[in-house]
């Protein structure tokens, strides 16, 4: 089952459920899932890697609402768009956690025979492909720079 598939079914759950707070995150999701499957120059499917980028992109963004709203003195609004990012969090792949992503990435970097900085976008190219959707291109992006400096 896709991505999109899963999420039209938790929607009809949480309209059962009358999770509001759910229904409100699910439904924004399929909101984004369909524009992308819309958009000008697309073959009409979403895939799974561009919807975990979806996924990511409203993640983020919901969580910079959230530090908005904590700096306006709006706690409310701040924990409702938390609440919102733990529940499409919940369809992502298991995070890497910073050893893990070292790892990986010197692995990147031995394959490539990567040496200094002048090889960061290469390594940044095949590590964002390989690493989609399990790592937050910022963590990746500061392990390599440690990693070639």
């Amino acid at each position: 089952m896709s991505l999109f598939d899963t999420i039209s079914e938790d929607i009809k759950k949480a309209m059962l459920a009358r999770d509001h707070v759910a229904l409100e995150a699910l439904r924004g999701i399929k909101k984004e899932f369909l524009e992308a499957k819309t958009a000008k120059g697309t073959d009409g499917e979403l895939h799974d890697d561009a919807a975990l980028k979806i996924l990511q992109k409203m993640i983020k963004q919901r969580r910079e609402s959230a530090e908005m709203y904590v700096a306006g003195k709006r706690q409310d609004l701040a924990d409702a768009e938390l609440a919102q990012a733990e529940i499409i969090a919940r369809y992502l792949p298991q995070q890497m956690n910073p050893e893990q992503i070292t790892e990986a990435l010197k692995q990147i970097i031995a394959e490539l025979g990567a040496t200094s900085m002048a090889d960061m976008g290469k390594v940044m190219g095949v590590a964002s492909k390989q690493l989609a959707g399990k790592a937050d291109g910022k963590a990746i992006s500061t392990i390599v720079r440690q990693l070639l400096a």
